[in-house]
C-alpha cells in the first residue's frame, strides 16, 4: 500500500511539472490596444470661384470743373470728397499661393466740391466770364480691373489695376445766379463721362468657405490728371460660388 501511494505521488508530481512546462511555452495573451485615432486632414482655404458682393467707401481728391465742359481754359482744381456704394462681381482662380482674377464694380457716388473760380486762358483772367460759383460732382463710377494676390490660407493680399469710367457733372453760375452753360457761355455741357485708370491694393479675409470681407484702397483718375483724380478707401463683402 505504501508503495502504491508513493507511485501515485510521483506520477502526480510528474504530470503537474509537465503541464507547468507546457503552459510556460504557450504565448502570452495579447493586451488590449485601443484603435488608433483617425487622422484629421486640415482643409486649405480655396479662393477659386465666381463671386458677387457689395462695396462702400469714402474718397477725396481734386477735380477741374471747367475741364469737364471744355478745354479752353487753363487748369484749376476744386477739392472734392464724398461717399460711394454699389455692387461688385468677379471671378478668380488659385494655384498654390497665387490668386489671379478679374473684378468689376459699379457704384452710386456723391463725391462733390464747390468753389468760386476766376477762369483764365493763357494765364489771363477772362473777366467777362467770371468769377463763377462752381459746383462739381461725381455721381457714379465704375471700374474693371485685374487682381493678382498672395493667399495665406484665409488671408488674401492683392494688388489691382485696370480701367475706370466716371460720371462727372459741373454746375456753373455767375455770382448773380445766372447759368453759365447755355447762358453766358454757350456751347458747353455740364455733364461728362470721364474715362481713366484705377490702381490699388487691399486685403481680404475668408470668414466662411463662401463669404469673405475686404478692405482696399483705390486711386481713380481720369485719362488726364488735370481733369480728375481721387483716392478711395473701400470695404466690401463678397459671396463666392465654387469655393471649398
Amino acid at each position: 500500500m505504501k508503495k502504491l501511494l508513493t507511485a501515485i505521488t510521483i506520477a502526480t508530481a510528474s504530470f503537474a511539472a509537465l503541464v507547468s512546462a507546457q503552459a510556460a511555452d504557450l504565448p502570452m495573451a495579447p493586451t488590449y490596444q485601443p484603435p488608433p485615432a483617425p487622422v484629421v486632414v486640415r482643409q486649405v482655404y480655396n479662393w477659386t470661384g465666381f463671386y458677387v458682393g457689395v462695396n462702400g467707401g469714402y474718397g477725396s481728391g481734386k477735380q477741374d470743373p471747367l475741364n469737364i465742359i471744355t478745354n479752353r481754359f487753363d487748369n484749376l482744381s476744386t477739392n472734392i470728397s464724398g461717399g460711394a456704394f454699389g455692387g461688385t462681381f468677379g471671378a478668380q482662380i488659385q494655384a498654390g499661393h497665387v490668386v489671379m482674377g478679374l473684378e468689376a464694380d459699379i457704384d452710386w457716388a456723391s463725391i462733390t466740391g464747390s468753389s468760386v473760380i476766376n477762369p483764365t486762358a493763357g494765364g489771363m483772367v477772362v473777366s467777362a466770364l467770371g468769377p463763377f460759383n462752381s459746383k462739381t460732382l461725381i455721381d457714379w463710377e465704375s471700374t474693371a480691373r485685374v487682381r493678382v494676390g498672395y493667399a495665406n490660407d484665409n488671408w488674401l493680399f492683392y494688388g489691382t489695376g485696370g480701367l475706370a469710367l466716371l460720371g462727372a457733372k459741373t454746375t456753373l453760375t455767375t455770382l448773380g445766379g445766372t447759368a453759365v452753360c447755355g447762358g453766358v457761355f454757350a456751347g458747353c455741357t455740364p455733364t461728362s463721362r470721364q474715362a481713366g485708370l484705377a490702381l490699388g491694393a487691399g486685403l481680404e479675409y475668408g470668414i466662411t468657405p463662401e463669404l469673405s470681407a475686404k478692405l482696399e484702397y483705390l486711386y481713380i483718375t481720369a485719362a488726364s490728371l488735370e481733369v480728375s483724380s481721387h483716392g478711395e478707401i473701400r470695404a466690401g463683402l463678397n459671396y463666392r460660388f465654387g469655393g471649398m
